[in-house]
């Protein structure tokens, strides 16, 4: 019996003495104790204003985006039919669009809405015959950008060097794109566009590009039959 006690007041004598340790630490560390639990609530806070202003710079930038692009669609018209905006003169909108996107590009350099406005604006570019400015800002955001709008992008380039005569390049990006397709640019659309590049000088090989597409039931297919309607008949 006398051994039970002993042990069981050694026991309780181990856990007073660990108690009496743990207080004794934070009573003696109490301001240590307290700055640490201000420095963790201040990065904690730190870090929720960080993601609050991160996220609320994002939707900036979004809304930034969707003006611009509503600027884009509007109609030369006294009033828009749909209540939004509306333009006078061609000059005036295109000026007015080129601003908008240009202000998120100079505001916002390096993020994807960014390189979307960019994107766009090399779409105008083309528009406009200004093809080496196109491929110049094409090239920037292949570089740069995300892989949807990079992939974009290098459509765009393809489809401008096509226009200039150069294939072989174009060529090489459409191959890209149908290796490695993004959810902006599918590996149908990529061989459709290569296919119309070398409808010219390669007939049987467009065909043979068009036809698995042609043969579905969806957006892109329709363009595959337009483009194989265009082909030479085979031989």
């Amino acid at each position: 019996m006398s051994d039970h006690l002993s042990r069981k007041e050694l026991k309780q004598d181990n856990v007073a003495l660990k108690v009496e340790e743990t207080t004794h630490f934070l009573v003696t560390h109490r301001a240590q104790a307290i700055r640490a639990g201000i420095i963790v609530a201040a990065v904690l806070v730190v870090g929720l204003g960080s993601w609050f202003f991160i996220s609320s710079r994002r939707d900036a930038r979004e809304q930034a985006l969707g003006a611009a692009l509503t600027l884009e669609n509007a109609p030369i018209a006294a009033t828009s039919p749909n209540g939004g905006p509306s333009f006078t003169t061609e000059s005036a909108k295109a000026d007015a669009v080129r601003k908008a996107f240009n202000a998120i590009i100079s505001q916002d350099g390096g993020s994807e809405e960014a390189y979307a406005a960019e994107y766009y604006l090399a779409g105008i570019d083309v528009t406009d015959g200004k093809l080496d400015d196109a491929v110049k800002k094409y090239d920037h955001v292949a570089s740069g950008a995300g892989a949807d709008y990079a992939s974009l992008a290098k459509l765009g380039k393809a489809q401008v060097l096509i226009s200039l005569g150069n294939s072989a390049s174009a060529e090489a990006l459409l191959k890209e794109l149908m290796a490695n397709p993004t959810s902006m640019v599918s590996k149908d659309q990529a061989a459709v566009v290569l296919a119309k590049a070398i409808a010219p000088t390669q007939p049987e090989e467009a065909r043979k590009l068009l036809l698995p597409i042609a043969s579905e039931n969806n957006e892109v297919s329709q363009v595959a039959v337009t483009a194989m309607g265009e082909l030479p008949a085979a031989k």
